[in-house]
């Protein structure tokens, strides 16, 4: 059964049914469901869909005049190969689909850009003499983010100018990864997402009616379960210097965030080395470089600035609890990874996760005006602020702080707060009033807001006080379940 897409496959749908040629470009890291999310948009569509391989362009070519030749074209009465690409591509036009667009795909096509470099210019001539104007759709698809930014879709390529859409997947949402799972509680949903991610692959994995105890130790911490391997087989197709890439992973997945310390940890001397070795995770969608929200562009570009965080809950999941204790798992010694390792720490791990729930939600609220204000940005905010102590003669003092969910209106007249609390213990007063000290000094220019988020409730006095201060609180249940 196919899950959740709506918004890419409503994409699809609107360049298929727009008038003339469409050139689409649909691409994402590995296992973010790109050729599951095409072939159910090519369902009840006549078709042809091409997966490239990583071959000879010689074989390529075969292959493709293989699958193009199965249709009711009139070359097929007369040859058994084309004699080259531009012929095979040509022969997109002469597929026999009546007033219904012609509708092409090729999946993976780096891999045939690779095998013939001349790929994108054979076809930026084919699409600017003949297909542009004809009744034709065809999608190129890739796995190689990198490449298809900077060598089909980048200034000074020749299918530059040319898509008529572009459109980056990535992974799935909690709201759409918690319909691979809906019998569970609303906090197994939580724990759950926060193991898995949004990863169709890693979510397929899963068992439903298995617990989430069961499930982490039969479909990942066992030697010769999908998951198992599935980083070290990934890294290994993407990467060189696997070993390297492991401690700089293993090092952002324990909490190591700045370049300075995930270089340390890393035993790499020169952060100029780690940086790269960054970069090159930050293009496969597994890590990302975080600013506080309220960031400005000379700070973004500055390459000592920033923090990093894993993009993917999986690899998070696994270099936290799996590759951390991979001599034990080799051993099998599942049950004791789990009951001493992995159970006692799961759930504050899963606060993280929670966090990225609770933004979603928000954007969600905006999209229903649900919100006091229209925000135009919203993330985490880190900095110097006040912070209560009561050691102090105003109860105030200035330090380190961060606030889970900040979001600001475009003239930056209207904050919202919010704190999220994914724990076994209601929210209590002390950190609602923490929450309500936060960036006291901009209070007098601006208007402030707050949202609680909460697995576990508030504490009476919260829920008192905020009858008449106008905070939003929002439990697990409606966070989870919120439509």
């Amino acid at each position: 059964m196919f899950i959740g897409r709506e918004t890419e496959l409503k994409f699809l749908n609107d360049k298929y049914n727009s008038d003339g040629g469409q050139l689409v470009v649909l691409y994402g890291r590995r296992r973010v469901g790109k050729t599951e999310t095409l072939r159910e948009f090519c369902k009840e569509k006549p078709h042809v869909f091409f997966s490239c391989t990583q071959t000879t362009d010689r074989v390529q070519l075969q292959k493709f005049s293989k699958q193009i030749l199965k249709e009711n074209i009139p070359a097929k009465n007369y040859i058994t190969e084309f004699a080259d690409w531009e012929k095979a591509f040509g022969a997109v036009l002469d597929l026999p689909y009546g007033d219904k667009k012609k509708l092409f795909i090729i999946d993976e096509f780096p891999y045939m850009c690779k095998g013939n470099k001349s790929i994108p210019s054979i076809l930026q001539n084919l699409w600017d003499t003949q297909l542009r104007d004809s009744n034709v759709m065809i999608v190129l698809c890739g796995s190689a983010m990198s490449f298809i930014e900077k060598e089909i879709l980048a200034e000074k390529n020749p299918l530059y100018g040319r898509a008529t859409g572009i459109f980056k997947m990535k992974e799935m949402g909690f709201y759409d990864a918690a319909k691979f799972f809906t019998a569970y509680s609303e906090r197994d949903k939580v724990i759950a997402y926060s193991v898995l991610g949004g990863i169709p692959h890693y979510l397929r994995q899963w068992n439903p009616k298995l617990t989430i105890e069961e499930n982490i130790k039969q479909n990942i911490l066992t030697k010769g379960c999908v998951l198992y391997s599935e980083v070290d087989f990934l890294l290994h197709q993407e990467l060189r210097e696997t070993p390297v890439y492991n401690s700089i992973i293993e090092a952002v997945a324990l909490g190591n965030t700045t370049l300075n310390n995930i270089s340390q940890k890393s035993l790499i001397e020169d952060t100029s080395k780690t940086s790269v070795y960054l970069k090159n995770l930050i293009e496969l969608g597994i890590v990302e470089r975080e600013f506080s929200v309220d960031a400005k562009i000379k700070e973004q570009a500055n390459g000592n600035r920033g923090t990093y965080k894993l993009t993917d809950n999986f690899f998070r999941f696994w270099y936290a609890f799996g590759f951390a204790n991979f001599s034990q798992l080799e051993d099998g010694d599942v049950d004791g990874v789990y009951e001493y390792i992995v159970k006692p720490e799961l759930h504050k791990f899963a606060s993280v996760a929670f966090e990225d729930v609770c933004r979603e939600f928000v954007r969600k609220m905006q999209k229903n005006n649900e919100l006091p204000f229209r925000y135009s940005k919203m993330g985490r905010w880190t900095g110097k602020t006040t912070i209560r102590d009561k050691n102090t003669t105003n109860g105030l003092r200035i330090g380190e702080t961060e606030i889970d969910i900040l979001c600001i209106d475009q003239k930056a007249e209207n904050y919202l707060v919010g704190e999220c609390k994914f724990k076994k213990e209601a929210f209590t007063y002390a950190e609602y009033l923490n929450t309500l000290a936060k960036l006291t000094p901009l209070k007098e220019k601006t208007q402030f807001y707050y949202a609680l988020f909460s697995e576990n409730g508030f504490d009476e006095k919260i829920t008192a006080d905020t009858k008449s201060s106008g905070t939003l609180l929002f439990s697990l249940e409606q966070i989870v379940n919120y439509s």
